[in-house]
């Protein structure tokens, strides 16, 4: 069974106005509203690919409703800790370019953080568990150490797709794949990338610190992955960039859901990249009839290791 954890849910509120007068009135052309978060959209994912799996995290009045209901329409498996608080809602205001106004998530109480923890302690072994996204302030800096830790007792797998120290504090544990974008892999090591050779050093650090494979994605110029004894490149596909939420969550749940459904490690690479394109040339995630046509224009090349 595939877990995905989302810490800090959103109702993702997608508003498109053809123009902006602050200080005056502003009509809608279009409007959207959709579960969001990163472990949500890779559950989305894995569930277009027919990959089974289970979204847990913390959900919260109205808004929380909302998204569990959806999830249910989309026959998505939920099982989300109950909390006081109200998920919060993201703006995403569309005007020619994109803006975002995120909210500030919920307090979440440490009776409800224990919750979530001892959910995980249905896992087993075999079981992968995808850690996405930020950690709300009132859980603590050390909370994905707890439920690593619980996924480590229980002898499951974890992905882990976020940035700064908590990644980098995660690597000791040997997480199955990171997925650092390349600006994010500069950030980490505090230096300038400037070359695909390069990435590949970085991301070998990343290797050296405990994580079994490494996936970079570089926007325009493709994608690496990188194992410990191979390093292969994607091109990626041909189109209008449409939507900047999600691609990169796509491209995990791609990734993750291909591998656990036939063991391929290049053709999981392949699909991971594939919907992560779709995501960013649609107006919402990917839908698998997409991907599918987007797999056949994605190139993988094996390159010196």
């Amino acid at each position: 069974m595939i877990y995905t954890v989302t810490l800090n849910p959103s109702i993702d509120y997608i508003v498109e106005v053809h123009d902006i007068q602050l200080g005056g009135l502003n009509r809608m052309n279009r409007d959207l509203k959709l579960p969001g978060g990163k472990g949500i959209n890779v559950s989305r994912i894995l569930n277009q690919l027919g990959a089974e799996n289970t979204a847990i995290g913390f959900l919260g009045g109205f808004t929380g409703r909302f998204i569990n209901d959806k999830l249910r329409e989309d026959r998505i498996r939920t099982d989300f800790v109950t909390i006081a608080d109200d998920t919060r809602i993201n703006i995403k205001l569309k005007h020619g370019e994109e803006t975002e106004i995120n909210g500030l998530g919920p307090a979440i109480t440490t009776e409800e953080a224990d919750r979530l923890v001892s959910k995980l302690s249905a896992l087993h072994q075999g079981d992968i568990v995808i850690l996405s996204g930020s950690i709300p302030p009132s859980l603590g800096n050390d909370f994905y150490e707890k439920l690593i830790a619980v996924c480590r007792q229980k002898g499951a797998e974890f992905v882990i797709d976020t940035t700064g120290p908590a990644l980098m504090d995660a690597l000791k544990y040997q997480p199955l794949l990171v997925k650092p974008n390349h600006h994010e892999l500069a950030e980490l090591f505090g230096v300038n990338i400037e070359t695909r050779e390069e990435l590949v050093v970085y991301g070998r650090k990343l290797l050296a610190a405990g994580a079994q494979h490494v996936l970079i994605s570089m926007a325009g110029e493709g994608a690496l992955l990188i194992t410990e004894t191979d390093v292969f490149h994607a091109t990626v596909p041909k189109g209008t960039v449409r939507n900047s939420v999600g691609a990169g969550d796509s491209m995990i749940g791609g990734f993750v859901g291909t591998w656990v459904l036939n063991g391929n490690l290049q053709e999981a690479f392949r699909t991971g990249v594939a919907s992560g394109s779709a995501t960013a040339f649609s107006d919402d995630l990917s839908e698998r009839a997409y991907i599918e046509e987007l797999r056949n224009q994605v190139g993988i090349t094996q390159l010196q290791p």
